[in-house]
């Protein structure tokens, strides 16, 4: 970890605060961490500090900064427009690259002419047409959220904004991938990104934080919301049948993209998939600072940004060891794995079930990742080829038409 001091922190200017409450939401919880904060606003002096601090840590000439919420529109333009401002201040000739990740439900003109203006980089949360969308994604009052992030995108789209999609897979459309896929596509989107939802509550409703932690000593059930194994795996992999066919180089899917990074042995983009973890840092509206956006837990509080500097508190010794553990705590079932450069056991916050040796710690969605990356083998290496003799992977796809007809004749 102490290497790279490239560090990226998620940033949550207000909290958990949403005019969503979207029934598979793991953060909206964490306002119990603040019961008597009232103000989940990220104050100017903590806002500076930030930033300063933020940038004179970073060793590289691009600084990215990443922020999400509950929802940042909330805050008004007016706020981002005073981060800009404090980027310029603090640059010291780097490159600011900023990220907004955004339900899209308050998006206008006038965001989207920010957006423009500044070079945002916008990610638009949405899970696929109505029927579905509107499933687990709603206002606080019930209300269908789709007409709405429909309207949002196409501000977006008015704007000229580069956005992408956020799409989380749960009970709602595993079933349904190729209406997901194609709808994404239907609506402008050419950079997708499909999150797995899986969360544990606990049994215990006295509980201020029920979505746990693996290692939870009570009683934790799946809850009814997260996508199941055996699903997740066919849905990745029927996108993926479509994708490779029809639209590698048009369409950007993450998790093809990262697989094309592990296949060819790059360190992955995506923490997830890397063999360790750390380097994604959560920093909550009041200066505390998270092991990781899904570890927002009084566990994994590394300390406060007013009270330390950001960089001292990523490179603690408490968070060497979070990031390291991910490796070394893959049980032997992993380690033998033949996906395993691919997957490294992906997410810890997965890990709770037990390998078919009886070791704990096994990834929930194991099943789904070494169905997904073991189909997906020969067109990756393909691809590989391609890109070692400097030639296109999108060569792929008439690689694939060719097989298709020699096989038709036979």
């Amino acid at each position: 970890m102490k290497g790279s001091n490239a560090f990226h922190v998620m940033v949550k200017p207000i909290g958990s605060v949403c005019n969503m409450d979207c029934k598979y939401c793991f953060y909206l919880e964490k306002e119990n961490l603040y019961p008597e904060n009232k103000n989940l606003k990220m104050n100017d002096s903590t806002l500076e500090t930030f930033i300063r601090d933020y940038i004179n840590s970073i060793d590289i000439p691009t600084v990215n900064f990443t922020w999400q919420g509950g929802e940042p529109t909330l805050l008004g333009v007016d706020y981002f427009e005073r981060i800009v401002k404090l980027q310029k201040k603090y640059s010291s000739g780097k490159i600011i690259q900023n990220s907004f990740q955004t339900n899209g439900l308050l998006l206008n003109d006038e965001w989207c002419s920010f957006f423009a203006a500044n070079d945002f980089l916008v990610g638009v949360s949405i899970d696929g047409p109505s029927e579905i969308n509107n499933k687990y994604r709603y206002y606080k009052g019930g209300q269908n959220s789709f007409a709405k992030v429909l309207e949002g995108l196409e501000y977006l789209q008015k704007y000229k904004v580069e956005f992408n999609t956020l799409t989380c897979v749960s009970k709602a459309n595993q079933n349904k991938p190729l209406e997901v896929y194609n709808f994404l596509k239907s609506i402008g989107s050419k950079y997708i990104q499909f999150i797995p939802v899986v969360e544990r509550a606990a049994k215990d409703e006295k509980e201020s934080l029920r979505l746990v932690k693996p290692k939870y000593p009570k009683t934790a059930e799946v809850t009814k919301w997260s996508v199941d194994p055996v699903e997740y795996g066919n849905f990745l992999i029927t996108i993926f049948d479509n994708w490779v066919r029809n639209d590698v180089a048009e369409v950007f899917i993450q998790t093809f993209d990262v697989a094309l990074e592990s296949f060819c042995g790059y360190k992955q983009s995506l923490c997830v998939f890397n063999k360790t973890c750390g380097n994604a840092i959560a920093l909550e509206h009041n200066g505390d600072l998270y092991s990781c956006d899904h570890y927002v837990y009084p566990g994994n509080k590394l300390g406060n940004i007013i009270n330390e500097n950001i960089s001292s508190l990523v490179y603690s010794e408490d968070q060497i060891v979070f990031g390291n553990d991910k490796l070394n705590s893959l049980p032997k079932y992993c380690l033998d794995c033949e996906v395993r450069f691919a997957c490294n056991g992906e997410c810890p916050k997965h890990r709770f079930d037990f390998s078919p040796y009886g070791e704990y710690g096994l990834n929930y969605l194991c099943v789904a990742y070494k169905k997904f990356f073991n189909h997906i083998n020969p067109f990756m290496k393909f691809m590989v080829t391609e890109l070692n003799h400097n030639r296109p992977p999108a060569n792929v796809m008439e690689w694939i038409k060719l097989n298709d007809k020699n096989e038709g004749n036979k």
